[in-house]
């Protein structure tokens, strides 16, 4: 009999039972690759972190599992994972190597509990998105406010700028045509203001309906609200998620560079432990 022990982690927030909730198995070295799926999908989360040595120079190597398979990167479960195990640690700042590089998340602490981290993300590639009239009708919408773009920093993102947080709120897509047409992309359907928005993010064709906090989103939503005039480059914005599935959750992002080119983006938040535990299997 084998056991698999593991950390349980809402991000992105303050609030146990709140934010986007994550699993982190803290030592995977002795659970067999074909368990990892597995475990991912009998958890359930949106994804559940594996963690393992270094191999590129950072403090850990970590792997990202949805429910139904593997991501190169993923916002909340890095941000979860560096409050995990840096808190031991009592680390200011933690590298974690993922499958698009390595991600540092600086850390604040009060005392010595971290209270905030902030990672620095891949800097998107930017592509047209090439069926917006097939997408607005799986959203039941009639339009976006703002050009159509997919940002792709390991996962892939649609941002659908709407005209107010109550048409995001009113929201109600078409979950098998939308898994259908973006298959594991990303629909991230904000609105908004100055620093303050919005957003509600659909992944349906990787088995999740609606994400509680999508942190990689984050980054390009700032990118794509920098890029068309919405906010300036080096402007922090404050990014509300989740209340419509009972898991309110509070990004903030920044991008640095200019319309034609992304130099720096950077997301940030709190997290908080939850629950600890193991799975006993032969």
């Amino acid at each position: 009999m084998s056991a698999f022990r593991y950390v349980v982690c809402d991000v992105f927030t303050d609030r146990p039972l709140t934010g986007n909730a994550l699993t982190v198995f803290t030592d995977a070295r002795a659970i067999p690759e074909a368990l990892l799926q597995p475990l991912a999908r009998e958890i359930n989360f949106s994804e559940t972190v594996f963690v393992y040595p270094p191999a590129a120079g950072g403090h850990v190597r970590i792997r990202i599992f949805t429910p139904s398979h593997e991501l190169p990167f993923a916002g909340h479960p890095v941000l979860g994972a560096a409050f995990v195990l840096a808190a031991p640690l009592q680390l200011g700042e933690i590298v974690l190597e993922t499958g698009v590089g390595p991600i540092p998340i600086r850390l604040e602490r009060d005392g010595a509990r971290i209270v905030f981290g902030r990672m620095q993300q891949p800097n998107p590639r930017i592509e047209p998105f090439p069926a917006t009239a097939e997408l607005f009708a799986a959203l039941g919408i009639d339009g976006a406010e703002l050009p159509v773009e997919v940002y792709v920093n390991g996962p892939r993102h649609v941002c659908v700028a709407l005209a107010s947080e109550a048409a995001v709120a009113a929201l109600r897509p078409d979950f098998g045509r939308l898994g259908r047409l973006a298959a594991a992309t990303t629909t991230n359907c904000f609105a908004g203001a100055g620093p303050s928005w919005k957003t509600r993010a659909f992944v349906p064709g990787a088995g999740v309906p609606e994400d509680a906090a999508t942190g990689s989103a984050a980054g390009p939503l700032a990118c794509h609200l920098a890029r068309h005039g919405r906010i300036a480059f080096g402007a922090e914005i404050k990014i509300a998620q989740g209340a419509e599935i009972g898991r309110p959750s509070t990004l903030y992002a920044r991008v640095e560079g200019r319309p034609d080119r992304v130099e720096r983006v950077e997301v940030g938040g709190a997290a908080v432990v939850v629950a600890r535990g193991e799975f006993r299997l032969e």
